[in-house]
């Protein structure tokens, strides 16, 4: 023992330490959430939005929060009770620019790096979604939803406001995508222009940029302004674009187009030939070069996206690393421009990598955890990272090292004296004999010797992970935190084992899968002999829903209870009722009344007749993915079964439950659920 132990030892209390208390969804909901951070022009600081949870509002807060890269002094930049996100620096670096709803609407602001007051950029009619700033910072692109009809932003919201007044609610459609997620769409389109910027002030006449193209440019639900992108010298502007024709519910055909920054001229579709999915398009830093993802297989949502190099002069085209058989999440240039950064699903992480841009050679940079977000500078790279065991901070890795700093601490203070589980990450012989992963999460409190019961995890997707994450929603430590053991299969299908294992669910659903799920609680219960295997209930949301309900009639003795968040329960009404029809056509080899005889092979409504596992039915009415007569659906059969069963709903939550109240709710209910049959 050498002489700093020795005083160490001397330091320690002589009372008893405090016992740790255990991780629940209160704890969940109210924890500090670090968004992507953005680098400024000199790489030494960092702008990230932080949300924080106004458990009196029922809902998260966001400002913009400062840290340094060099020592990683953290300060609030913005104080504001209104909304402050999507932060993007001035090409000197002096200001931030952000969207903020501070003036009853979502407009663009900005505020000196120093801090102080804010100042109002646009004073459109109608809200910002997303912006981006030419690289000389004269020029400002917005994206805003329009009428296509309309000459000039003012006359949509006339219309709106017009709709609003009428007594009259009643809407034709002529096409599907009548719906998305969790909205009716209201036949806008969301729409680029172009303002003239002078610092703070961008009140000129709005370019209509992306008009010739009747599309959501950025997409709705999910795009963001990585779906477009500005020609270095402001001529262009680069944007990915799905028609919104009669074949939208069932296609994934984005194209990447290009267009003059100044409204004439014609707009050119450079990916019409991939009938599948390119998206993302990101200039080299010199501007000769243009790199984005693209899929190669049409109406295939969870195709393998590889990374295209398209030289802008010449048109030619190139796929980087070819052979690396994993799907790019996000990409972006090194300052150099010799190299791309990606992350991807990679054996139940998501991974950081670099591909030499030459030799189009893959190098794993950050191999643990979930890397959500980065960006490369010149002086090293910022990126934000989690694990089963930590919520997402910032980290820092500089030019030519191989060791990262964290920058922020945020969840370490409110997470002090709260005891989670340890985790890790196990294989076994599945389907097919191949090796397929899964990870435990031990209970808070582990004592060896003890017997722990199990909460079965399975993960929604299909073609999904749950990854090495920690989860706002479906969190492993929520389990522990209540003295259960998490387990987790990454079953046949799931993302991150290369594309082949992806593809082996599309039209085998209930098999091998299902054989995953079994051979994997096995082999569970023969590792670890804490796990208590007469104590086990499984829980899945969608299409782990689906799996709840597949189990209930095809192993219906595997569980003591089954949970089930927003599950398919019949193949037939979910296709004529879901709004992206790409997704099923895809799996079941086509529309339902051509390819019936495959929806109904793996269809739970068949086997009712053997459903006895007590079950929760969890589902929220504005869920348009998989819609909550789908849930109804389920409840009814249970209870004419005489099924023990419970049916949670929520009128206010789509596929997911996202305000804090509603989330502490569907913790409690499930918690019980499993309490009183685990117990």
């Amino acid at each position: 023992m050498n002489k700093f132990s020795l005083c160490m030892l001397m330091l320690l209390p002589l009372s008893s330490p405090a016992v740790a208390e255990p991780f629940t969804a209160e704890h969940l909901v109210q924890l500090d959430r670090v968004g992507a951070p953005v680098l400024s022009p000199d790489g030494s600081l960092v702008v990230f939005p932080l949300r924080k949870t106004d458990m009196e509002a029922n809902t998260g807060r966001y400002d913009l929060w400062l840290t340094h890269v060099d020592d990683g002094g953290t300060r609030r930049l913005t104080h504001h009770e209104a909304n402050d996100t999507e932060p993007a620096w001035s090409a000197d670096g002096r200001f931030i620019y952000f969207l903020s709803t501070r003036s009853e609407s979502s407009q663009v602001w900005r505020i000196d790096v120093v801090g102080g007051e804010a100042s109002q950029v646009t004073r459109l009619p109608l809200d910002v979604g997303t912006f981006r700033l030419s690289a000389d910072n004269s020029k400002l692109v917005v994206s805003m939803n329009v009428y296509m009809d309309c000459e000039d932003l003012q006359c949509t919201r006339d219309r709106d406001e017009s709709i609003t007044q009428s007594k009259v609610t009643g809407v034709v459609q002529d096409q599907l995508f009548m719906r998305h997620w969790d909205h009716w769409l209201d036949g806008k389109r969301s729409q680029l222009f172009s303002l003239p910027l002078n610092g703070d002030d961008a009140s000129g006449e709005a370019t209509w940029l992306s008009r010739k193209v009747d599309a959501d440019v950025p997409s709705r639900q999910w795009g963001g302004k990585e779906e477009y992108s500005l020609s270095e010298d402001g001529s262009t502007v680069y944007f990915t674009a799905r028609l919104r024709d009669n074949k939208e519910a069932w296609s994934t055909n984005y194209d990447l187009y290009a267009a003059p920054m100044n409204g004439d001229g014609p707009t050119e579709n450079l990916t019409e030939s991939n009938l599948a999915w390119d998206t993302q398009p990101i200039l080299s830093p010199d501007g000769s070069s243009m790199a984005y993802l693209a899929m190669s297989r049409p109406g295939f949502e969870a195709d393998r996206f590889q990374i295209m190099i398209r030289d802008l002069a010449t048109g030619a085209t190139k796929t980087l690393a070819q052979d690396w058989d994993r799907s790019a999440g996000s990409i972006a240039w090194s300052a150099d421009g010799s190299a791309l950064y990606a992350n991807a699903q990679d054996v139940g992480n998501k991974t950081l990598w670099r591909i030499d841009l030459a030799s189009g050679q893959p190098e794993k940079i950050l191999a643990i955890g979930t890397i959500s977000s980065f960006e490369p500078g010149e002086r090293g790279l910022v990126y934000a990272m989690d694990n089963l065991k930590s919520p997402s901070e910032l980290f820092y890795l500089p030019q030519g090292e191989t060791t990262a700093r964290q920058l922020t601490n945020f969840s370490g203070p409110q997470l002090d004296g709260v005891e989670l589980g340890d985790y890790e990450q196990f294989s076994f012989k599945g389907a097919n004999d191949e090796t397929v992963y899964a990870y435990i999460v031990k209970p808070a409190g582990f004592e060896q010797g003890k017997s722990y019961p199990v909460a079965f995890l399975i993960h929604g997707g299909p073609q999904g992970s749950y990854d090495n994450h920690f989860h706002y929603r479906w969190n492993p430590q929520t389990y522990a935190g209540q003295g259960f053991a998490a387990v987790f299969v990454d079953f046949h299908g799931s993302s991150g084992y290369g594309q082949a294992f992806t593809d082996s669910i599309s039209g085998d659903w209930g098999g091998k899968p299902l054989l995953d799920l079994q051979l994997g609680l096995k082999a569970a219960l023969q590792k670890y002999d804490f796990l208590d295997g007469d104590k086990v209930c499984a829980l899945g949301g969608s299409y782990g829903g689906y799996m709840i309900n597949w189990i209930a009639g095809n192993w219906p003795d595997g569980f003591n209870c089954l949970v089930n968040h927003s599950g398919v329960f019949d193949q037939r009404s979910m296709y004529y009722t879901t709004e992206e029809l790409w997704f099923p056509e895809w799996d079941f080899g086509g529309p339902y009344f051509e390819a019936a005889a495959d929806y109904e092979r793996f269809n739970p409504v068949n086997h009712v007749e053997n459903w006895r596992t007590p079950m929760l039915v969890v589902h929220g009415q504005l869920d348009y993915r998989v819609p909550v007569t789908q849930g109804i659906a389920a409840f009814t059969a249970l209870q004419r079964r005489g099924v023990p069963s419970r049916f949670l709903y929520f009128p206010d939550e789509n596929h997911w439950i996202l305000k804090p109240a509603n989330s502490v709710k569907w913790h409690q209910e499930v918690n019980r659920w499993l309490h009183h049959y685990l117990d």
